[in-house]
């Protein structure tokens, strides 16, 4: 129950770090975490320890945690790095992957589409990492498939936004495909393009997505 709970809290506090309503420098308090989203003190300790691992928040010696939001420019540099670690990681695919493993990547992709069916954005995301994580595995480079993964975790809550913008678990599902078979067809450099356009689309998607919810009233 206590690592459901921190999910939910890590998860909600995440969204608010990426659409701007926690700011930068602002603090967590514990208590005030556990009243908003109604659950005990542990969990909320739980989902700040998630949130320092994964870069959105810095704990400070007997001051408490604190919020640590990317400036506009940093994200788009690491959107930059991520498309290129995506790219790299594709491009071996290309070359290592196993017959199982595309059959595994295919199957990714099918559910995917299944959450579009659903019009459910966070399960795309899901499924949209599993479909990542089979390239990862297909890549044959432990090194790199642990740096892109750690990158991926600190763009997670931008990159899950994005999604809810009108039309792109669509486009992504297009892309996909489009990975999809470069990877079996064996064309790596086909491969590192599509997947690195893949990515740095998701940037401006993001920021389409903050243009949208600024609108909001």
């Amino acid at each position: 129950m206590s690592s459901r709970a921190a999910t939910r809290v890590f998860q909600g506090v995440e969204e608010q770090i990426a659409t701007g309503q926690l700011k930068d420098g602002e603090k967590l308090d514990e208590t005030s975490l556990a009243e908003r989203f109604q659950v005990s003190r542990t969990p909320v300790r739980e989902a700040l320890l998630q949130l320092v691992g994964s870069g959105l928040a810095t704990q400070v010696p007997k001051r408490g945690c604190f919020v640590k939001a990317p400036s506009l420019r940093e994200m788009i540099e690491m959107f930059e790095v991520m498309s290129e670690l995506e790219g790299m990681c594709a491009r071996l695919a290309a070359r290592r992957i196993s017959d199982r493993q595309l059959i595994e990547l295919e199957q990714s992709n099918r559910e995917c589409g299944d959450a579009i069916k659903a019009n459910d954005s966070d399960l795309y995301y899901r499924k949209n990492v599993e479909f990542h994580e089979c390239i990862y595995s297909a890549c044959g480079n432990g090194f790199l498939a642990e740096e892109t993964r750690s990158l991926r975790r600190r763009l997670q809550s931008f990159r899950r936004l994005q999604l809810r913008v009108r039309g792109r678990m669509l486009q992504s599902l297009d892309e996909h495909s489009e990975i999809i078979e470069a990877i079996r067809s064996g064309d790596a450099d086909q491969a590192d393009r599509v997947s690195r356009q893949h990515v740095m689309i998701q940037g401006e998607r993001f920021n389409d997505l903050l243009a949208h919810m600024e609108q909001d009233p």
